[in-house]
């Protein structure tokens, strides 16, 4: 399941997700509206809420010591954005 829901999500559209969530906040109004919006590719806010919550997981997954097999995406995320895994998508 996991690996099919990352599937439908393209480099670039990951890319436009990981910008939107710098820029759409917690505290932010229809934050998983905006971040859909910005997404585009007729991802829902749901769709969007749903991949974060799955990346979260794989990061708790990661700090507990359980492999991951979107290891890779996250130190490839939290290398390009100067942070550590555990803290990528809070």
């Amino acid at each position: 399941m996991a690996q099919q829901a990352r599937a439908q999500w393209p480099q670039k559209q990951n890319k436009l997700f990981e910008q939107a969530l710098a820029v759409y906040d917690k505290e932010t109004p229809d934050r998983w509206h905006n971040i859909a919006r910005a997404v585009g590719g007729g991802k829902s806010a749901e769709d969007v809420k749903r991949y974060y919550e799955m990346l979260e997981e794989d990061i708790k997954h990661i700090e507990s010591g359980k492999k991951s097999n979107r290891t890779l995406l996250k130190c490839k995320y939290a290398a390009e954005y100067g942070v550590r895994p555990n803290r990528a998508m809070k």
